[in-house]
Order: structure tokens, then sequence, then C-alpha cells
């Protein structure tokens, strides 16, 4: 999105004008089975899942400046703002093109350790919103290469479709897969898993079912054949994962799930416009809606 000025007599050009200033919306993913297959010689662990874009969104503003500088609302995010995603995703782009100086302003709103991708989203909504902004020209893939120096999953929100992600979560193929008529609820209990935690509980193996073959069915099929790894590994240590998971079909869902490496737990409710309300306690953020 841009924003347009009248500066009247200034003589500034419209197209000059127009591109003063962007704001987007980052969003979240979702996935849909999260299998940890092998152990890389790198140190990371090959995957496979489907990534499914969540409206679930940050706001992230570009303006330009006197000097590169970012500012921080919302959730508070951990860790000094130099090391930022999006302040990352601005000095890599520098590295090789002559940028001006920015003002990035992120508003955060999508938790923080919950499995849902925001940070990586909001990494990757930065490349391109700069990409745009600055007239860069840079394809689709050239984007998904920087953004894979960001995060292994950064690269899926510069296409932003559901994909079959595998290796380290950065190499896609297309699937088709229709969620539009499917009510969602995503359940976060406060509760912040980080990536570290979560992979040191997990240990690779042979995914019991196909992930493809599984999604074709439909989606009340999915309990007995679509598995994320991280749920049987940590909700050991966080039994309230399943609980509401639990909670979850008992208020209808056909197919309830951890997401990611996190806490966040989400409700599938095929055929409805919204998903049943829930009590559930006040500390928790919830995000009902449609795919």
């Amino acid at each position: 999105m841009c924003w347009a000025f009248d500066f009247g007599k200034r003589g500034f050009s419209l197209r000059y004008i127009l591109l003063i200033l962007m704001l987007v919306f980052p969003n979240a993913k979702l996935n849909l089975g999260l299998y940890i297959t092998s152990q890389r010689p790198d140190g990371f662990r090959n995957l496979e899942s489907v990534f499914v874009p969540l409206p679930w969104t940050d706001a992230l503003e570009v303006v330009s400046a006197a000097e590169t500088t970012l500012s921080l609302t919302g959730i508070p995010i951990p860790g000094e703002p130099s090391t930022n995603l999006c302040l990352r995703a601005y000095e890599l782009l520098k590295a090789d093109f002559t940028l001006p100086p920015v003002h990035l302003h992120l508003h955060k709103v999508v938790p923080i350790g919950a499995g849902l991708g925001g940070g990586s989203g909001d990494a990757a909504f930065a490349l391109r919103a700069l990409n745009e902004l600055f007239e860069l020209a840079l394809p689709p893939e050239t984007l998904e290469a920087y953004a894979r120096r960001l995060g292994s999953d950064c690269a899926f929100f510069v296409r932003n479709k559901p994909v079959f992600a595998y290796e380290k979560g950065d190499v896609f193929e297309d699937i088709s897969l229709n969620l539009t008529d499917t009510a969602c609820k995503v359940v976060y209990p406060n509760m912040h898993i980080s990536t570290a935690e979560a992979y040191a509980r997990v240990q690779p193996r042979t995914p019991r079912h196909d992930l493809r073959a599984a999604l074709v069915q439909p989606v009340e099929t999915w309990r007995e054949t679509i598995s994320n790894d991280f749920e049987d590994a940590l909700t050991p240590y966080y039994p309230v994962l399943g609980e509401i998971k639990q909670a979850l079909y008992a208020a209808g869902a056909a197919y309830a799930s951890l997401s990611g490496s996190g806490s966040a737990v989400y409700g599938l409710f095929p055929g409805q416009e919204q998903p049943p309300l829930m009590q559930l306690p006040a500390a928790y953020q919830v995000w009902d809606g449609r795919l």
C-alpha cells in the first residue's frame, strides 16, 4: 500500500510522492503436518510440511528518512532492535543496491514463539516492500534467495501461497489445496517456546504417512493421518498444548494440531463461516477467521 500527498507547487513528481511511504501487513502461517525426517550435515534438520498463509497480521511501515532507524510497538520483541529481521532485511539489500535511508516501524501483533512464523513474515514483507518502494524489480526467486539468508521459512512469505515445504523448510513445491470455505481458530496460550528448545526435544524419524497423499483426502480424515512431530515431543513438557487440542475437538473441529515448533494450537472447521466460541483463559490470544 502506498500513500499519496498533495504538495501543491513544490515541484515533486506524483510518482516520487507515491513512493515516500509504504504500509504492509505481514501475515503468519500455519503448518499442516510437520515431520522432522533427518539430520543434515550442516547441523539443521530436514523436514516435510505444508505451509498455509494465516491472515493474522502485523503492520510494517517503511518511510523515507534522514537516517535508517527502527521503532517497535505492540507485543514486546526480545533482543536488541539492531538484530530485528526487518532491519536485517534492509541491510541485506543495501549491501547489493544503493538504498536511501528509511525509517522502519513494526507494530507486532502475531505472538512470538507461537510457531506461526511471525518474525519470518515480517522479514519477507520488508524485502518485498523495499523491492517495490525503490523499484529494484527483483523477481520472486531472487527475493526468496535473500529471504533464505534471514531464516529457513522466510522465503515462503515471498509468494505467500500454500506450498509443500521440504529440506530446511525453504524449498517449495506447489500444492493444490483449497481451504477457502474453512473456518479456523488459533489459540496461543501466552507461552513462548523457543525454536532451540523445540528442536532439542524432537528426534528425526520416517513419516508415518505421506503428507501430500493425506491432504487430498477430506479434512475429517486428517486426524488419523497428519501429525506434527513437535507436538509429540513438546506436549509431555507442556500439557496445556494437549488440553487446547482436545478442547478444539470438543468444540467441533474436524482437525486440530500444533503449528510449527511453537505453542499455538489451531482447529479447522470446514463449511463454517466462523469457528464456535470457546471458554478460554483471558490471558490467551485467539485468532478466529477464514483461511
